[in-house]
């Protein structure tokens, strides 16, 4: 989840008084440290002590998503990044919140408990740290954000051997109908449910990817244009209207495909085949995950989005 820079008062209030608070002690956090990862330091605030497993696993977790990130972009989004881990109850991974604030601020937490497979495994960090990417484009555009966030994980993960390519084509088969208009619907900017947002945003990036290579015979893809993105602006620290986010993209793989598809999206109720799409992808369901078909009219475009 991302959190727009314009900030809300009782935000300010809870971040002012941790300021004040910890002027007032005279010193770093306890369990601060500074991560070298992915070409940046990473201030760490990690209060280890609280973990079962202690701090190098959950050091790992942090310097091996800040890889898998940069690696998609081509270097790591921000010059600068802060995370702090909050302990919970349980185990695993319960969810991150992104800022604009510090040159980047992630809040991610995690469970006394957790183990290091949970970890490896973990998506939550990886999806945090894309949102660093994009600049601020606004609370009414969040499904942008989210839903690069959420097409990219996968395939970044992917790309660097995290997750297997079939299990993050089955996700998006299962995932992908929950993006879809539903009645009432009045486009993208416009309707701001929980699937519409994250999975809709979705769609949007794997339509945009997909025709992107199919219109640059797989010269280019949608990677190749937030990768420009994130060089022009400098990613979530600054505000950008998500026109120029567009403009910026299709100037980089040399044809209009964003600003194409967000004319058509953004006011109405866009609804592509998903049946027609899978099948053109080369991609079938199986009991046990999927089949991938490489004679298929859209597989060579399917591999190019995977192999990076």
């Amino acid at each position: 989840m991302k959190v727009a820079r314009r900030w809300s008062i009782w935000l300010l209030a809870a971040l002012a008084a941790t300021w004040v608070q910890s002027i007032a002690v005279g010193a770093e956090p306890a369990g601060a440290r500074v991560l070298q990862a992915a070409g940046i330091a990473i201030n760490v605030d990690l209060p280890d002590s609280q973990f079962a497993g202690g701090a190098q696993p959950l050091q790992a977790w942090i310097k091996r998503s800040a890889d898998i990130v940069a690696h998609y972009y081509g270097r790591f989004p921000t010059r600068e990044l802060r995370i702090t881990v909050i302990p919970t109850g349980g185990s695993g991974v319960h969810g991150g919140t992104t800022f604009g604030r510090y040159g980047g601020y992630i809040r991610v937490r995690v469970g006394r408990e957790t183990v290091e497979a949970q970890l490896v495994d973990d998506w939550v960090l990886v999806h945090e740290m894309i949102h660093l990417a994009l600049p601020d484009v606004g609370e009414n555009h969040s499904w942008l954000s989210e839903g690069i966030s959420t097409y990219v994980e996968g395939i970044a993960r992917a790309q660097m051997g995290n997750r297997t390519i079939a299990d993050v084509w089955s996700e998006q088969m299962r995932s992908m109908p929950k993006g879809l208009p539903q009645a009432g619907d009045r486009g993208l900017d416009n309707t701001h449910t929980w699937g519409r947002t994250y999975w809709g945003g979705a769609l949007f990036c794997l339509q945009a990817d997909i025709e992107i290579r199919r219109r640059t015979h797989n010269r280019y893809g949608l990677q190749d244009a937030l990768r420009a993105v994130n060089r022009a602006s400098g990613g979530i620290i600054v505000d950008w209207p998500i026109e120029r986010v567009f403009k910026s993209g299709d100037a980089a793989v040399g044809v209009p495909v964003l600003e194409e598809l967000y004319t058509k999206a953004k006011d109405a109720p866009l609804s592509p085949d998903l049946d027609a799409l899978w099948r053109e992808l080369g991609i079938e369901s199986q009991a046990d995950g999927v089949r991938f078909h490489d004679d298929a009219p859209l597989a060579a475009e399917r591999r190019a989005i995977t192999q990076g």
